[in-house]
């Protein structure tokens, strides 16, 4: 079995071609080689250096490449897909591709969301959207026989150097304000619902994707599995770190992004609403198996953190404090209002 994948090195692929590379495949990766993986010492990866969105170049390298399976890693944009479609339709029995669980419509009309749920992700949240139109490109050309197709829609996925999702600040910032009792700002009420994985677990399930004949014409969810309120997000660092509960600081969505467009800029579109997935298909299917529990995941991030000073020497988003003090101050003001509605009452 010959399979490529193009990318290789990143999050979620590392784990893909390391299971791969487990059994007995040859896997070839496309990618620019700035990154070092772990393939640098698998005598069955073979590497093709190049950058896919240079597109003639591209398709020229793999011309007259044949393989059994392709996994596209890091299509981003409709002409990615054109492209692939050019350098693959007919020359492989099976394409998967990385896609994202955010092509569904926000807000989701019920939850948990399922691979069915309408897809019309907002031209405004142009990952999604661009993901969205890729998918359609592709299920077209499927159609017509270019390959059979396999979707893959990954959620939050993570790995041991990564850190949590930071709302404003970054997310080393969010643990080093956590670690030394510092407030910490909640978007909206801090009630909306975020699910994270391991991307063991999720490379895992796409690996068992490959040349698997009931994935054909399929597509699935695979998010983390425990359904976690941002305050408890980031309550579950501060558990891993043994500290106390941060003092959390609500504030409205819109306020984030009026005060940090470019920070906040996911608040808007993705973070405010429930994120969370229907994965049985992924459970039957890909023997997707949740095993790394956020608690485990983000106590492995602090170690590797920790080992390189990260935390520590992190650095506030610089209007971050600012927002807080005139939240809290704004509050104050508004509890005077109290006397009012207690005259209005008599």
């Amino acid at each position: 079995m010959r399979t490529l994948i193009i990318g290789g090195t990143g999050n979620i692929s590392t784990a893909i071609v390391r299971q791969l590379c487990d059994s007995d495949n040859e896997v070839v990766l496309y990618n620019r080689g700035r990154s070092r993986g772990e393939w640098n010492e698998r005598k069955n990866v073979r590497v093709i250096h190049g950058d896919r969105n240079h597109y003639a170049e591209f398709e020229e390298q793999l011309k007259e490449q044949r393989f059994d399976c392709v996994i596209d890693m890091i299509g981003y944009k409709i002409e990615d897909a054109q492209s692939d479609l050019r350098a693959f339709a007919g020359k492989c029995e099976q394409f998967i591709f990385c896609s994202t669980v955010d092509v569904f419509t926000k807000p989701a009309p019920n939850y948990p969301v399922t691979e069915r749920t309408e897809k019309k992700p907002a031209a405004a949240f142009p990952y999604a959207f661009q993901k969205a139109a890729m998918e359609a490109e592709f299920e077209r050309a499927a159609e017509n026989g270019a390959f059979a197709l396999t979707i893959v829609r990954p959620a939050a996925t993570y790995n041991d150097t990564s850190a949590p999702i930071g709302i404003m600040n970054s997310g080393l910032a969010v643990m080093r304000r956590i670690r030394h009792g510092r407030p910490v700002i909640l978007m909206g009420d801090g009630m909306s619902l975020w699910a994270s994985a391991h991307r063991d677990d999720v490379g895992k399930a796409i690996a068992e994707a490959v040349l698997n004949r009931k994935t054909y014409g399929r597509s699935y969810n695979i998010p983390g599995t425990e359904c976690m309120t941002w305050k408890n997000y980031y309550g579950t660092v501060a558990n891993a770190m043994g500290v106390n509960q941060p003092e959390f600081v609500t504030i409205p969505t819109d306020v984030l992004f009026a005060a940090a467009p470019s920070a906040c800029s996911w608040c808007p579109i993705n973070f405010m609403y429930n994120n969370i997935f229907e994965f049985d298909a992924a459970v039957r299917d890909l023997g997707f198996r949740y095993t790394i529990t956020w608690l485990e995941g983000v106590s492995r991030m602090i170690a590797y953190h920790d080992k390189l000073g990260n935390i520590d020497g992190s650095q506030d988003h610089p209007a971050y404090d600012p927002l807080i003090r005139l939240c809290v101050e704004f509050r104050e003001k508004a509890g005077a209002l109290a006397n009012l509605d207690s005259v209005s009452r008599k």
